[in-house]
């Protein structure tokens, strides 16, 4: 009887410093309005947390222009430029928890497009990170998700693409839709911006979906490393499942396994990932 856990569960250092930049905001600013926009991080355990501490989560530009007063934090998966200021025309503290890796992809798109390259984000067109590098494009873009979404582009021959990737995006799916524009002969400049700790994250949980009879995977259904996390895992191992919390974890499933792999999405406290794993050896030991 076995449980493996993954070393890269729980929070990537962008998550990690987001959280913690919160907390520090609200050390600092007692008696102070504090807002996040949008979900500081995609875990809803945190954001419970944070509300609880009078922080609170504005969820459109009309709800960032209705305010006169109080510290702005700009959420780990970036924002567009133009909240940055519209916060600042309205005389608001902007705090940046941007993660760094996003904030590189800001600046490698708007410097390329403003050089008069056209932008190809290879990445979920919903996705707040994605819609934040969006609106630091100076010209003209195009996001991508699958190979599929390449049919019926057509660009100029002689047109420049820079091709960068949001950073939770699948490393091999971003290198198939990567080989297939290349060998449209275009002239491409490619950045893999996908994180490192996101690569290596997904290469860990492979490897344990392949010995393990039962995998586990604890993130919040928002949080897109999650999802891609999942679906990686369920293509090794078909028995794999998406609990959020403890409590969505059904111990049945565990009745006739002898090995159980756990991994985590980058914004999972490792509260809840400890809660899940001791809950799991203690049921397997406890069977014999």
């Amino acid at each position: 009887m076995q449980v493996i856990s993954a070393k890269t569960a729980g929070f990537c250092f962008g998550v990690k410093n987001a959280v913690d930049t919160v907390f520090e905001q609200i050390q600092a600013h007692r008696g102070k309005k504090i807002y996040t926009y949008g979900p500081i991080i995609h875990n809803g355990e945190v954001i419970k947390q944070l509300e609880q501490e009078g922080v609170v989560v504005l969820n459109s530009r009309d709800a960032l222009a209705a305010l006169t007063e109080g510290v702005v934090i700009i959420r780990s998966h970036g924002v567009e430029k133009s909240i940055y200021d519209l916060a600042k025309s309205r005389g608001l503290e902007i705090v940046d928890a941007t993660c760094p890796f996003v904030t590189k992809i800001h600046k490698i798109v708007q410097k390329e497009s403003e050089a008069g390259s056209f932008i190809l984000i290879v990445g979920d067109p919903k996705h707040p990170e994605v819609q934040g590098i969006q609106g630091w494009i100076a010209g003209s873009s195009v996001v991508v998700q699958t190979p599929k979404d390449l049919e019926g582009i057509l660009l100029l021959d002689d047109l420049k693409i820079c091709i960068v990737a949001q950073t939770t995006f699948n490393y091999n799916k971003f290198q198939d839709i990567v080989e297939i524009v290349a060998k449209k002969g275009y002239n491409v400049s490619v950045l893999n911006t996908i994180c490192n700790a996101t690569k290596e994250r997904q290469e860990e949980a492979k490897e344990i979906a392949e010995v393990v009879e039962v995998m586990i995977v604890i993130g919040d259904k928002h949080s897109s490393n999650t999802q891609k996390l999942f679906e990686i895992c369920q293509n090794a191992c078909k028995a794999t499942y998406y609990i959020q919390t403890l409590e969505d974890l059904n111990l049945n499933q565990l009745r006739l396994v002898e090995t159980v792999g756990i991994t985590a999405g980058a914004s999972t406290p490792n509260t809840i990932i400890e809660e899940v794993q001791s809950k799991c050896q203690s049921y397997l030991l406890n069977r014999c």
